[in-house]
C-alpha cells in the first residue's frame, strides 16, 4: 500500500514544478524506478491515477523506466548485477554487497502544455 503514499509524492513533485515553472497541464510522467525499490508498479500506476484526478496531471500518461540492480563488492572491487539487495557476488561468491543502484525512484522527465 506504499504505492498510495509514492503516487502522492509524485504529484506534489509535479504540483510544485507545475508552480515554479508555470505550467497548466502534463501529458506524460517518466519515472525511474528502481527494480530493488519493491514498487508494484501495476498498484502505482492505479493511485497515480487515482490521485492526478481533478489536477494539472489528470489523464497524463505515466512510463516507468526501470533501473536494474548493481552492487559493488568489497571483497574483489567488482560491480555486479543484482537481482535482489542479498545476492552474491557472481565473480567471487560473496555476500554483503553495497547496493549502488536500483533502489531508487525520481520523476525523470515532465512532458507539459
Amino acid at each position: 500500500m506504499h504505492e498510495l503514499s509514492l503516487a502522492e509524492s509524485v504529484l506534489q513533485i509535479i504540483e510544485d514544478e507545475a508552480q515554479n515553472k508555470e505550467f497548466s497541464q502534463v501529458k506524460t510522467v517518466w519515472l525511474e524506478i528502481g527494480l530493488l525499490a519493491c514498487v508494484q508498479q501495476a498498484s502505482l500506476r492505479f493511485y497515480f491515477e487515482v490521485v492526478t484526478r481533478n489536477t494539472v496531471a489528470h489523464q497524463a500518461k505515466l512510463k516507468i523506466i526501470e533501473v536494474a540492480g548493481q552492487g559493488w563488492c568489497n571483497q574483489c572491487a567488482c560491480e555486479v548485477p543484482l537481482t535482489t539487495p542479498y545476492d552474491p557476488c557472481s565473480h567471487c561468491g560473496q555476500y554483503g554487497l553495497l547496493v549502488i543502484r536500483g533502489e531508487e525512484m525520481r520523476v525523470k522527465e515532465l512532458e507539459v502544455a
